[in-house]
């Protein structure tokens, strides 16, 4: 059944079609429709290729990572009355954070406009209709998450942000669709960026075994991450790197792909593969303490925030008291945290999903992989290496996040640059496109390198996760080298290219960078050097090379 806005696929579109439009968007996260609904308030015209299925609400797997997250949107509201002196927030105080959990990568003049514009961004959510929770006289609640100095974390639904910001955006876009300014390809999936002498054109997709083509003069890359390069994530199925392999291939650099976050407290779940429940941070903010299986703490002299430290200290706490103990996991301990259940609904279900009893205040955890801190390099704007060719979301790296993500500055990221993403595609609406001939049939960029993907996340896993090293990381780079090549021609072979693309750029930044830096450990370096820089990489001749990042923009 087709759900109010998102109109039937037509008989043209099954069949390969071409569309024009002033913006496409690859992509229905925050990010994404972000900018779709900033752009069709400006009057364009808008496409958004969906690779996972058509919105509903009740659908028991989401496609997109924003719907997963838990904790929050970190925001400072201007003029805020604060109860507590201590409890006092600025954005100058929010960018110290910010830079501290970035371990020196984090860069200050492109981060402090984006958190100045955090509380406009939220306030244009609100206006879209999503209903962040309030205590009794009206104020936004607030949480403390690892990293932060103050309690600025605004949720909803106690742990289900991310939901409620998912179904605020699609009831926005469904007023828009309705009157026929945003129009859904869903499950489609994008296979190649279109170029016109170096200028983005539109976007080639697959749906149903049909080629299709988006005719436009700018194109958004907000694909979301990488998380399913590891057996065991966060992630939903979608996070494959789509978005980092077309911009690969179409000429954009990439940078700090390294330093992919683990979050700390993943719930632990023996032999598993794919999404595995998140435990939210903001447990350990509202009392949760990390355990061993003795009961130690296990931040204990770890770092001055404790449970609270930056995720990179915490997962890295909790991997060493595993190897410490031999036991497979370490617990969060809930029993200081009042009324969990009804404070953390969406992890209590997760447990009990497990089989698990959320009562017994005893939650078996271990590091997951969850969020890249690195990806295509933007500049201020969204703006690529490759003109008209865009990125926002978690796909993009706009040197907020440096060598480790702050707790919940990703939402923020999303809604500020999906704004700015909208305002560039204003600029360029007027911009010619190539005239491109209607496809017929699926088309063929050539043999690329695909790899199985359970070989390639088994060996990402073991070599290329919390701890690295010159043997690992070799080894790792051997097999992807090894990878036979073949023309994707199915949704997971698509997928499964952009995974062995996406993981050879991963492998070859984590070889460059001899040092332990945020998320990024090496073992047999695991000293910080003195100075950070961050390092770039384009695709030349089919293969991963270093590039100058000043050239990037």
């Amino acid at each position: 059944m087709n759900m109010p806005g998102h109109p039937a696929p037509q008989a043209e579109f099954l069949r390969g079609a071409l569309r024009r439009a002033d913006l496409v968007v690859v992509g229905a996260g925050v990010a994404g429709l972000t900018a779709a609904l900033s752009a069709a308030e400006s009057g364009l015209s808008v496409v958004v290729v969906n690779k996972g299925p058509q919105w509903s609400p009740d659908r028991g797997e989401q496609p997109t990572s924003t719907f997963y997250a838990q904790g929050g949107v970190a925001v400072v509201m201007p003029g805020r009355r604060v109860a507590v002196a201590d409890d006092a927030d600025s954005v100058e105080l929010h960018l110290e954070d910010t830079l501290a959990a970035g371990a020196g990568l984090t860069d200050p003049a492109a981060s402090r406009p984006i958190l100045a514009d955090g509380w406009a961004a939220v306030s244009a959510l609100i206006d879209w209709g999503a209903d962040f929770d309030r205590d009794g006289s009206g104020e936004l609640l607030r949480t403390r998450e690892g990293g932060h100095s103050v309690r600025r974390i605004i949720h909803a639904g106690g742990d289900a942000t991310g939901a409620a910001i998912q179904r605020a955006l699609h009831d926005a876009v469904a007023r828009f669709t309705r009157g026929g300014s945003i129009e859904f390809l869903d499950e489609a999936i994008v296979t190649r960026v279109l170029l016109d002498e170096g200028r983005a054109t539109g976007v080639e997709y697959l749906s149903a075994g049909r080629r299709g083509v988006v005719a436009a003069p700018t194109v958004l890359l907000a694909t979301g991450g990488a998380g399913h390069l590891y057996v065991a994530t966060t992630n939903p199925a979608g996070a494959t790197g789509d978005g980092i392999a077309l911009a690969l291939r179409a000429g954009a650099l990439v940078a700090d792909l390294e330093f992919i976050q683990f979050h700390p407290t993943m719930l632990h779940t023996p032999g598993a593969r794919g999404r595995r429940t998140l435990v939210s941070e903001a447990v350990r903010g509202e009392g949760g303490r990390l355990v061993d299986v003795l009961g130690r703490p296990v931040t204990a002299g770890v770092h001055p925030m404790g449970d609270l430290a930056p995720r990179d200290v915490v997962a890295n706490a909790v991997e060493a008291a595993i190897e410490a103990s031999g036991h497979p996991c370490v617990y969060l301990d809930t029993s200081a945290v009042a009324d969990f259940e009804r404070r953390f609904p969406t992890v209590s279900a997760g447990i009990r999903a497990a089989g698990l009893d959320p009562a017994d205040h005893r939650i078996p955890v271990v590091p997951g992989a969850h969020y890249l801190c690195g990806g295509v390099v933007t500049d201020d704007e969204g703006r690529t290496a490759v003109d008209g060719l865009l990125a926002a979301g978690e796909v993009a790296r706009t040197g907020l996040h440096g060598a480790n993500r702050l707790a919940s500055n990703s939402l923020l990221e999303g809604l500020v640059m999906g704004r700015r993403a909208a305002r560039v595609a204003v600029g360029r609406r007027d911009l010619p496109i190539a005239d491109l001939a209607s496809p017929d049939g699926p088309s063929s960029g050539g043999a690329v390198p695909v790899l199985d993907r359970d070989l390639l996340q088994d060996t990402m896993t073991r070599r290329v996760a919390l701890r690295r090293s010159a043997d690992g990381l070799a080894e790792a780079s051997a097999l992807l080298r090894s990878a036979p090549r073949r023309v994707p021609t199915t949704v997971r072979e698509i997928e499964d290219a952009a995974l062995t693309l996406t993981a050879a750029a991963v492998v070859a930044a984590a070889e460059a960078r001899t040092e332990s830096r945020g998320s990024h450990v090496r073992i047999d370096f695991p000293e910080t050097s003195g100075a950070g820089c961050s390092h770039a990489f384009r695709l030349v001749d089919g293969e991963v090379r270093a590039a100058v990042l000043a050239a990037a923009v």
